[in-house]
C-alpha cells in the first residue's frame, strides 16, 4: 500500500539531469546522468493511494505500477523487478523510449505534476541487471512444436521471448545484418546505447530462441517453405512502408528517407567499416544545412544525429501548428496529453517551423539546393495556405521523417495470402491469427505504426494465441485483444 500522505511530503517531481549539452554533443553516449536511489525511492513515494490506478489503463501492457513503485519506496529492489517483468519482457526498452502515456493518467497528474512512473520503471531494471537477477529463463520441457517469428523489433522479441518459456522451439527472422529492427538501426545510439539490446537478446538466446539474421522471409526462404518446416508463423515485421513527399523536385539528391539516414550513423558506432575517404558514412550532415520535414520523434532522432555529425544549421518543420504548454483542453486527464515537449535533441540546437508546408525543392545540377515553403492553417480539418507566405530556406540535406503508413507488401504477405484493412495493415482477428489459419500478426504490421509499448503488448498477446493454437490452452498472459493505432 502506499503511503497516503507521500505525495504531500514530496511535491516536486524530480528527474536525472540531462549531460551538458557541450559535452554530449562531442559522442553517442545516452544523455542523462545517474539518478540517485535515495532521489527516485522519494519519487516513488509520490504514488498516491489512489483507489482506482489510472496508470493501468494508461499503460497498455497492464504494468502494475502503484505495486512496483511502492516496492521501490520501501527498497523491496528484487521484489520490484519480479512484478515489472510479470507484465513487461524489455522494460529496460521501455523505460528509455515510451513517451509514457502512463504518466499522462496518473491521478496525480489531475493538479499536480504526475509521478515519474518511467525513471523509476528503468532505475528497477537496470539495477536489476547491476545485482544480476536478471537471468535466462528456459522452459522446464519443450513442447516438440515450432513456430517462426519474422521481425526482431519489440513486437517480435517479446512474441520470441514468451513462445520459447513456453516450450517452443523459436526461430526468429530479420533481413537485416543484425538483430533488433528499429531498436538496432532506427534509434540512435544516444537514446539507448546497443549494449542495453544485446544483453537482451544474450539473454533469449541461453534461454534457446534461434536467431536467424540477414534472411530475407519470402526471397530467401518461400511463404511456403515457411509453413511447411514451422508448426506456427508470426508476423512482425512492422510498419516499414515509410510516407513519401512526392512533391516537384523529389528526385534530386541529398533528399533522404529519415530511415535511409539513421541506421549509418547507428552502423558506424557498431564499428561496421562504412567511412569514406572523407571519414564520412554515405550520408551525412556534416557542414550541412539540413531540414527535417517531420516534427515527431524520428524527426527528434534525425535531428540529435545531426547535431552530432556537425551540421552547419538545422530547421525542423511540422505542418501542424505549435501546441499548447500546456495539457490541450482537447485531451483532458486521463488521454495522452498534446502539449509542447522538448527532447533532448531539441535542447541540443536547430530552429523548430510550425504551421509549414513544403510543396518544391529547388536544385542545381542534379542536388537540392533550397526549399520552397508556405505557412499553413485548419479550415474544416484540411490544411489551407496563407496567402503572401511563401518564402524560401536554403538546404543540401533533406530528411523526411513522416512517420509509416503500414507495411511493405512484401513477397512474404502476398505468397501467403494474407487479407488487409482499409488502412493497408494486415487484417487479424481477435485472436491476432490473420486469414492464413496457422500465421498470427503482431505489433505495427496489423496495428499500425505505434509506440513501443503496444509492439510489447501485443507480441506477448500473440505468443498466447499461438501457444493457444499450437497446446489446446495457453498459461501465457495475454494483456490486449488487437486494435488499430490511431488516425492522426
Amino acid at each position: 500500500m502506499a503511503d497516503p500522505k507521500g505525495f504531500l511530503k514530496y511535491t516536486h517531481r524530480e528527474t536525472p539531469k540531462r549531460r551538458p549539452v557541450e559535452l554530449r554533443l562531442r559522442d553517442w553516449k545516452e544523455v542523462y546522468e545517474d539518478f540517485p536511489h535515495e532521489t527516485l525511492q522519494q519519487q516513488a513515494t509520490r504514488c498516491m493511494d489512489c483507489g482506482i490506478p489510472f496508470c493501468h489503463n494508461g499503460c497498455p501492457l497492464g504494468n502494475l505500477i502503484p505495486e512496483w513503485n511502492d516496492l521501490v519506496r520501501t527498497g523491496r529492489w528484487r521484489d520490484a523487478i519480479e512484478r515489472l517483468h510479470a507484465t513487461n519482457n524489455f522494460p529496460d526498452f521501455t523505460g528509455r523510449l515510451c513517451p509514457a502515456p502512463c504518466e499522462s493518467s496518473c491521478v496525480l497528474g489531475i493538479n499536480q505534476d504526475p509521478v515519474t512512473i518511467k525513471q523509476i520503471e528503468l532505475d528497477i531494471i537496470d539495477n536489476a541487471f547491476d545485482e544480476g537477477w536478471v537471468v535466462p529463463l528456459p522452459p522446464d520441457r519443450l513442447t516438440g512444436k515450432t513456430v517462426a517469428v519474422v521481425g526482431s523489433g519489440p513486437a517480435g522479441l517479446a512474441a520470441a521471448q514468451q513462445l520459447t518459456r513456453a516450450g517452443h522451439s523459436v526461430t526468429v527472422f530479420e533481413r537485416a545484418d543484425r538483430i533488433g529492427g528499429l531498436l538496432r538501426y532506427g534509434i540512435p545510439e544516444f537514446k539507448m546505447e546497443k549494449r542495453h539490446l544485446n544483453r537482451r537478446l544474450d539473454q533469449m538466446k541461453a534461454e534457446g530462441t534461434e536467431f536467424r539474421a540477414g534472411v530475407n522471409v519470402g526471397v530467401d526462404i518461400t511463404a511456403d517453405q515457411l509453413r511447411a518446416d514451422f508448426d506456427a508463423v508470426v508476423l512482425a515485421g512492422g510498419a516499414t512502408a515509410w510516407r513519401d513527399l512526392p512533391i516537384p523536385g523529389r528526385e534530386l539528391d541529398g533528399i533522404h528517407q529519415a530511415m535511409e539516414f539513421l541506421p549509418w550513423a547507428n552502423r558506424v558506432q557498431e564499428g561496421d567499416d562504412v567511412l569514406g575517404p572523407d571519414g564520412q558514412p554515405p550520408i551525412t550532415a556534416k557542414g550541412k544545412k539540413v531540414v527535417i520535414i517531420g516534427g515527431g520523434d524520428t524527426g527528434a532522432d534525425c535531428l540529435g544525429t545531426v547535431h552530432r555529425q556537425g551540421a552547419v544549421s538545422v530547421h525542423q518543420f511540422e505542418i501542424m501548428p505549435r501546441p499548447p504548454d500546456t495539457r490541450a483542453p482537447s485531451t483532458p486527464w486521463p488521454l495522452y496529453e498534446l502539449m509542447f515537449r522538448v527532447s533532448s535533441a531539441h535542447e541540443e540546437g536547430g530552429e523548430r517551423v510550425f504551421s509549414v508546408n513544403t510543396e518544391e525543392f529547388v536544385g542545381r545540377d542534379g542536388h537540392v539546393t533550397a526549399l520552397k515553403v508556405h505557412e499553413v492553417t485548419m479550415q474544416d480539418g484540411k490544411f489551407v495556405k496563407v496567402e503572401g507566405s511563401d518564402f524560401e530556406i536554403e538546404a543540401d540535406l533533406v530528411l523526411l521523417a513522416m512517420g509509416f503508413v503500414g507495411p511493405e507488401k512484401s513477397a512474404l504477405l502476398t505468397d501467403l495470402g494474407v487479407e488487409f484493412t482499409e488502412r493497408g495493415n494486415v487484417a487479424r482477428g481477435d485472436d491476432y491469427e490473420t486469414s492464413v489459419p496457422g500465421v498470427y500478426v503482431a505489433g505495427d504490421m496489423g496495428r499500425g505504426q505505434s509506440l513501443i509499448v503496444w509492439a510489447i503488448a501485443e507480441g506477448r498477446a500473440a505468443a498466447a494465441a499461438v501457444d493457444r493454437f499450437l497446446m489446446g490452452r495457453s498459461a501465457l498472459p495475454a494483456p490486449i485483444k488487437p486494435t488499430a493505432a490511431p488516425q492522426r
